[in-house]
């Protein structure tokens, strides 16, 4: 009966999906003559702030892109046409005055799971909907997650410099890291990435703590096992490795500050792949700098990038990436395909994949 019950919700759930692409044929050439494409803005066509150029040929043969530029010099002419706006690395910036601008905006679907960068409020008072690509990100952001967390525990990138360096004659042999195997982990944020790194981390056979918002199902615990810290002072307390997968909100901005930096064990690293200011940089500097923890690995940082003579930028017990954690040709093409599912959803009065609902306080559903 329950295998039954089971088949019959999978049922449920796969047919919207299926009737969805075979409606829209969504990675289907238009037939020739399709030629009144509904409008979509982006931020660019080229560029380090553009969207990405090896999608541009998929997304021309379902829409009219409209640059940002176009726009600004000819809202007028524009601004009717946008029935959707296309987030690719937080651009453009969505705005209450653009907003007025666009009359038959219909949706905004952002890459990437994060939403710090919209004003969910505002855009739901509009009449507008959100999309986002949370499963194209979580595999890729968690494998950046360990791999960050590997390279700070055995020091990879100070291994290379030195490997490299050309007044290297000899390996000193007290040259060492920190072991990874059987050591405690406290994820912070045990949602679809969290819970991947958890995943992860049980392979390489470690302890793995969590905290989170809401406590994950016994049974969800049991496959990774983890074990619930309803308090962080007390993840902070007993992890060797500390890492941040949490999403900013107003509630969790500097989450991490000179306080819980001092909780951590003086051999403890800090990862972070969720947002620079859920860390208080000044407090965590002053950490590293004068042995409160052992280092830091950082895919994210606020600003991005840092100002060229910022102090983490200095310091040999911090590895720093480009806030790269969804950065694969794979994961990349399939959030490109995933916003189209969900701007021809919008457009055809269908269920939106991956809709961003706001709950009554206006936190996410």
């Amino acid at each position: 009966m329950r295998t039954e019950t089971r088949v019959g919700h999978l049922a449920l759930w796969i047919s919207p999906i299926c009737v969805l692409l075979h409606t829209l044929c969504i990675f289907k050439e238009p037939a020739m003559g399709d030629q009144d494409l509904p409008g979509v803005l982006v931020s660019g066509l080229e560029g380090p702030h553009g969207i990405c150029e090896d999608h541009i040929g998929d997304l021309q043969k379902h829409f009219t892109l409209i640059t940002l530029q176009e726009f600004l010099e000819n809202n007028t002419r524009f601004g009717p046409k946008v029935q959707a706006v296309y987030i690719w690395g937080g651009k453009p910036a969505v705005t209450q005055e653009l907003l007025q601008s666009l009359p038959s905006l219909k949706i905004i679907a952002s890459a990437g799971a994060g939403l710090d960068h919209l004003d969910l409020k505002l855009i739901a008072s509009c009449g507008v909907k959100v999309a986002n690509t949370p499963q194209a990100v979580s595999s890729p952001t968690a494998d950046m997650g360990m791999a960050l967390l590997l390279a700070a525990a055995r020091r990879v990138v100070e291994g290379h410099r030195l490997a490299i360096a050309p007044d290297t004659e000899n390996f000193s042999t007290n040259w060492m890291g920190q072991e990874v195997t059987g050591a405690t982990l406290g994820i912070i944020g045990m949602g679809s990435i969290g819970y991947k790194i958890a995943q992860r981390a049980r392979a390489f056979e470690m302890k793995i703590l969590y905290h989170n918002r809401k406590r994950r199902k016994l049974e969800e615990e049991e496959a990774v096992g983890a074990t619930y810290c309803e308090s962080l002072d007390d993840l902070l307390q007993r992890s060797d490795f500390v890492l941040l997968a949490v999403s900013l909100t107003p509630q969790t901005q500097r989450l991490i500050g000179k306080r819980e930096l001092n909780l951590m064990k003086p051999t403890a690293i800090l990862v972070n792949i969720g947002r620079g200011l859920l860390v208080d940089q000044d407090a965590l500097v002053q950490a590293l700098q004068t042995g409160v923890i052992k280092g830091a690995a950082l895919d994210v940082t606020h600003p991005e990038p840092l100002p060229r003579d910022h102090p983490l930028l200095k310091l040999e017990n911090v590895t720093l990436t480009p806030h790269a954690g969804s950065a694969t040709h794979q994961a990349r093409r399939q959030m490109m395909e995933n916003l189209v599912a969900s701007i021809l959803a919008s457009l055809h009065g269908l269920p939106i994949p991956n809709e961003v609902r706001l709950n009554w306080d206006n936190s996410v559903a």
